[in-house]
């Protein structure tokens, strides 16, 4: 039980990392782009804790498997002049790309540390530049179809794999992975993930107008149930990993 409990744990801190990394990108990079910033959360569900700042809400809630940055005029238009719907195509491709990019720059960077405290500059250097060799091929393998449904794992594989972790290093180096896989996942094209997000933009950038209202909702709603199924399948194959 004690070892369960444990797990949870350390599961649940390294999610809240990762979330507070990812969510902190798109929270920065709207703020540089003076875009209003409502609600920044850890979690989802009930809110269990919140600070009013001068501008936006901080909020810890009762879910904690993921967060989110709520900005004025994202899911609908808004008169504000620094709304999100008022804001330019690439300041919009900017503040979607921000979380990915900053987990994938984050795991990089740990990893690194990582390597330089335990064995020096020489091998750092060398085993980042493999390092990053390897994510390069994932991600060919990812988009090239080398990957199957079955090599994905949710909430529950990551909480498997945490409790196998024995030392900070360990856990240190998973955090790393997990940081890179997530920001990965994140790009790629598909509703709602950040992905699909930036190929809406992009598609807008190049018809120099933005999609149909009802056309964005039907692409969004498609994509949407699309993550909740592959969600559940993912989170069924992670419990008969372990049972």
């Amino acid at each position: 039980m004690v070892s369960v409990i444990i797990a949870i744990i350390k599961t649940l801190v390294l999610l809240g990392i990762l979330v507070i990394i990812h969510e902190g990108g798109h929270f920065v990079v709207a703020k540089l782009c003076n875009i209003k910033v409502n609600e920044f959360s850890v979690g989802f569900g009930k809110t269990i804790w919140s600070k009013q700042g001068k501008e936006t809400k901080y909020s810890l809630r009762l879910i904690p498997l993921g967060g989110f940055v709520s900005m004025e005029g994202e899911d609908e238009n808004s008169e504000d002049e620094r709304a999100f719907n008022k804001a330019g195509i690439l300041k919009k491709i900017a503040v979607v790309t921000a979380g990915p990019i900053v987990n994938i720059v984050f795991g990089i960077l740990v990893y690194f540390i990582l390597i330089l405290v335990n064995y020096g500059v020489q091998v750092a250097l060398s085993s980042t530049v493999n390092f990053m060799g390897a994510l390069v091929q994932s991600v060919k393998i990812l988009f090239t179809g080398g990957a199957t449904i079955d090599d994905l794992s949710g909430p529950v594989g990551i909480a498997s794999i945490v409790s196998q972790t024995s030392t900070i290093i360990d856990f240190v180096y998973l955090l790393s992975v997990i940081s890179l896989s997530l920001g990965i996942t994140n790009l790629l094209p598909i509703p709602p993930l950040d992905g699909g997000k930036l190929l809406i933009y992009l598609i807008e950038w190049i018809k120099r107008k933005p999609l149909r209202e009802e056309t964005s909702l039907k692409i969004q709603m498609l994509g949407f149930l699309f993550i909740i199924g592959l969600s559940a399948f993912v989170m069924y194959n992670d419990v008969m990993r372990i049972f």
